[in-house]
């Protein structure tokens, strides 16, 4: 049995812990939040065995201690821990940005027992309260072990994480940042200045924005992320994001070229290459950008046609996220666009609404 801690218990750090306690029912989880409430629903639900405080002598009795806190507030953590756990502890984090807590990690002499890590997953949402004990499954999970950590240490915490139903993948804290900065910071950029370009385009009567349906809301969907954290991760992985950005605007040029000399083979080029590229990517893992579970359906316009549906789906138990109508349907087909929170529920609701001669399309 082993006895695990944590700093922080918010979405992903009580995600993690809820994983432990499925896999693991007989682990000893013990937690420190700022928020006391979410310690007393944490001990509620029966994830976690006990209280800790800030500074506590129990995390010396921890075999792994997981920093689920913003990154200045981790590497606050790491100072106190650094005298105080056992030499068997294997001390990980769950930030997005691995260069700032792992320059903290070789300052203070803790590279021999750091394991950075980074689950692929995630919500809009926020909050012990939001956190599941499924956020992980079949969620690639980063691992940008220190320098000095042994080979032993490596596999026995990669198969840990296995072992909670996430696919461990192990790369350096900077190829970490740079890969991020591409698949995950850029698009939320791109996505938000994409919103912010039509807001300042349209004209008084918004017709932009009233159009701005089906297509447009997909591919900038990630740009109602929280801009607190968008902000810092901005402020702590700067130059990959800037690099990144310079190799994203030479392209952007290179089409604005290509369209002002009407180069149709170089656009075509353009889009048939990224469509090759982008059908190639596996759809069966959890990446670093939210998929969104959504179906489409044709309805007929009458009186309480949605809410049959919705009760439909309501007498399942399927909890809906969005529902509403199509206005622009340039892009997509079916009327009705139906979100939910979870894969399994949106395969439960097509099935249940195929039952009933809906037809349904999926993405």
């Amino acid at each position: 049995m082993k006895t695990i801690g944590f700093i922080g218990l918010g979405l992903i750090g009580g995600s993690i812990a809820k994983t432990i306690r499925k896999f693991h029912p007989d682990y000893h989880i013990l937690a420190y939040a700022r928020h006391r409430e979410t310690l007393a629903a944490a001990l509620k639900d029966g994830v976690i065995n006990g209280v800790l405080e800030a500074e506590d002598g129990r995390y010396c009795t921890c075999d792994y201690i997981f920093l689920c806190a913003p990154v200045e507030h981790n590497i606050e953590y790491l100072k106190y821990l650094k005298d105080i756990i056992s030499d068997q502890c294997i001390i990980t984090d769950a930030g997005s940005v691995k260069g700032p807590i792992h320059e903290a990690v070789e300052e203070l002499g803790l590279d021999h027992c750091f394991i950075g890590g980074h689950p692929m997953a995630g919500s809009e949402k926020s909050g012990y309260g939001n956190s599941t004990d499924h956020m992980l499954e079949n969620a690639y999970y980063i691992l940008t072990p220190g320098g000095q950590v042994s080979l032993e240490k490596l596999t026995e915490f990669s198969e840990f994480i296995d072992s909670l139903g996430a696919i461990p993948m192990v790369l350096s804290a900077e190829e970490h940042d740079f890969i991020t900065a591409g698949v995950s910071h850029l698009p939320h950029i791109v996505a938000s200045a994409l919103v912010n370009l039509v807001n300042a385009l349209d004209n008084d009567a918004e017709y932009m924005k009233t159009i701005a349906a089906g297509g447009f809301r997909d591919i900038t969907r990630i740009a109602s992320s929280s801009p607190v954290m968008w902000q810092q991760i901005c402020m702590e992985n700067s130059r990959n994001i800037s690099s990144v950005l310079d190799e994203y605007i030479r392209m952007l040029i290179q089409i604005r070229c290509s369209i002002d000399n009407r180069e149709a083979d170089n656009l075509y080029q353009m889009f048939a290459s990224s469509r090759d590229y982008r059908d190639s990517i596996d759809v069966s893992t959890t990446g670093l950008i939210n998929k969104a579970y959504v179906l489409y359906l044709d309805i007929e316009d009458e009186a309480g046609g949605i809410a049959a549906i919705a009760t439909i789906l309501a007498m399942d138990k399927i909890s809906i996220k969005n529902i509403g109508i199509i206005h622009n349907r340039e892009f997509e087909q079916g009327v009705l666009k139906i979100e939910f929170y979870e894969e399994d529920a949106m395969k439960r609701g097509a099935a249940l609404l195929k039952k009933r001669h809906y037809i349904i399309y999926e993405r």
